[in-house]
């Protein structure tokens, strides 16, 4: 039997190996966010820097009984501004992560991706899931659910190219990479097929390097090597994918989701191809999932910082 959340944990014991890095919290504004920070603190995966509005970020602080003795805040007068002045820290080098407080995802992406002042690059930013579901023998990264609604072929190899680094980050080596349809056969009338198979095609080219790439391919044929030979399916990626790439947002949510509340799994996740990662938590998700979520950002950061 698998040990709910075990997985999870382990990403958090490898990101201990690495100093904690220091992260700007927007708006810590409610008792999720705030405690949420203060939690992977003392894992010492992190260390918060608290912007927003200092009164308010004190209530939190004591609702939550924790102690800010010690901790960096950044007073500002409101969550856009939070949202401005933690993007400019990531920009002057002062904090190495993003993480999202009592605020929309939208007021913190709205920032990140400013043309003069944001944190682009010349990346396609988008989101990765790092799931621990039970009855899958391994972690398993989905994308993009959360940022890109209707990604073009050019938007999905960036979201393939994130999330493979993601990967090698989280030491898998050489990730193997499902390109998901409805189907497993190249059919014109169903786009994500089309670009699924163009998509290891770029591969073979060397436009999207590190990973084992094919595609198109059902969510059974996927993650079921015994779906995969009924199909007569030769693939080394049938059934035993690392990375599940969605044609669109819709279908990456419902599955995430899905994955999550009738498969019991567990969802951490990061916004990648900014110059910072992006820790975008939700008042659902549980202290695991907020942990891991600062675990994962925590290693990539560590991977992608320049050589000394």
């Amino acid at each position: 039997m698998h040990e709910p959340g075990l997985r999870h944990r382990q990403l958090v014991a490898a990101a201990r190996k690495f100093p904690p890095i220091r992260t700007a919290v927007v708006h810590p504004c409610d008792d999720a966010s705030f405690c949420g920070a203060f939690e992977a603190r003392d894992e010492g995966l992190i260390i918060p820097v608290l912007v927003g509005p200092i009164a308010k970020i004190r209530k939190a602080a004591e609702q939550a009984n924790v102690s800010l003795e010690g901790v960096e805040i950044v007073d500002v007068p409101h969550s856009h501004a939070a949202a401005d002045k933690a993007v400019a820290m990531a920009r002057n080098g002062d904090v190495e992560a993003l993480m999202k407080g009592a605020l929309h995802t939208d007021e913190v992406m709205a920032a990140v991706v400013r043309p003069d002042t944001g944190l682009r690059t010349e990346r396609r930013i988008s989101h990765v899931f790092v799931l621990d579901v039970p009855h899958y023998h391994k972690p398993l990264l989905l994308t993009d659910a959360a940022i890109n609604i209707y990604p073009t072929l050019d938007d999905k190899r960036d979201i393939v190219q994130n999330a493979i680094d993601l990967a090698h980050a989280l030491g898998i080596a050489s990730p193997k990479v499902a390109i998901l349809s409805a189907v497993e056969t190249v059919t014109p009338k169903i786009t994500s097929t089309v670009e699924a198979a163009a998509l290891c095609k770029m591969a073979d080219r060397g436009q999207i390097t590190g990973g084992m790439l094919d595609g198109p391919l059902a969510f059974d044929n996927a993650v079921s090597k015994e779906a995969a030979a009924a199909k007569n399916i030769l693939s080394p990626v049938a059934g035993d994918a690392d990375i599940l790439v969605t044609p669109d947002l819709e279908s990456g949510n419902m599955l995430a989701k899905q994955l999550v509340y009738l498969a019991g799994g567990e969802a951490a996740g990061i916004v990648l191809g900014a110059r910072v990662p992006i820790i975008l938590t939700s008042r659902a998700d549980g202290t695991l999932a907020r942990i891991a979520s600062c675990a994962v950002a925590q290693l990539y950061a560590h991977r992608s910082r320049p050589p000394a």
